[in-house]
């Protein structure tokens, strides 16, 4: 049988998703306690992968397990993750069923403080001193809705960067500025680069022009800023 996870985690206290040998990730911590509670070993196939220091409120991945899961075993499972990681909801699904093929959309957010620092905020808000134009950033956020080839907004290779983005948000409550990104699917370090690129056209020091050609022209030898995952959030992930 196939069962769907709904978990949140806070990112700073993992090396990314993505299972790795010598440091923590979401993905081992969690097979390791599935496989600990089960009795057999448990392979998690997530959403997506996160990087070092996202957080998220609404990860996804399945599994296959031949037994019935209970609500008793998921508060074990929960007991022994103690708040690292905390599962939501356990659900069967069909055989065919992945949790990254099989996704809809996806919702990012991404928190800014724009005001005086704060210690507390390391790690969960991208702090930053210098005025932005908050109608500049959304008048340049609406070039990336549609389908587009983000090619000059993703890092790494791909043989297609192409995807849609269906809505971007732009929200400010007092310092602190929240960024939504809802699309079918987000590539390596493209919400970084989106919000990178919009904080640069709110500070002035690149111009809205400039990101429009970025997105026509895959060949277009220009880079904007990459913001860190400080304050980044997987929120919502849809089936």
């Amino acid at each position: 049988m196939r069962y769907l996870i709904k978990f949140s985690y806070d990112g700073t206290k993992f090396h990314g998703f993505q299972r790795q040998n010598d440091v923590k990730s979401v993905q081992k911590t969690l097979e390791d306690v599935l496989s600990n509670v089960f009795g057999v070993e448990i392979v998690i196939k997530g959403s997506g992968r996160t990087d070092a220091g996202v957080h998220a409120l609404d990860q996804g991945a399945h599994f296959d397990y031949d037994g019935k899961v209970s609500i008793k075993e998921i508060d074990r499972l929960n007991e022994i993750l103690n708040n690292e990681i905390i599962i939501k909801k356990c659900m069967k699904v069909s055989n065919d069923f992945h949790a990254r093929h099989s996704v809809k959309k996806k919702t990012y957010v991404y928190k800014i403080n724009n005001g005086k620092y704060r210690k507390d905020y390391d790690g969960y808000y991208y702090q930053v001193k210098y005025p932005l134009d908050i109608r500049k950033m959304r008048k340049a956020s609406k070039l990336f809705i549609g389908v587009h080839d983000f090619h000059n907004f993703v890092s790494g290779f791909r043989v297609d960067y192409t995807t849609c983005i269906y809505k971007i948000n732009i929200k400010r409550r007092g310092d602190i500025i929240l960024m939504k990104f809802i699309g079918a699917g987000f590539y390596r370090y493209m919400v970084r680069h989106l919000v990178g690129a919009l904080l640069d056209v709110g500070r002035g020091k690149t111009d809205i022009n400039v990101v429009e050609n970025m997105l026509l022209n895959e060949n277009l030898n220009k880079k904007l800023s990459i913001v860190p995952a400080d304050g980044l959030y997987l929120v919502e992930v849809d089936y």
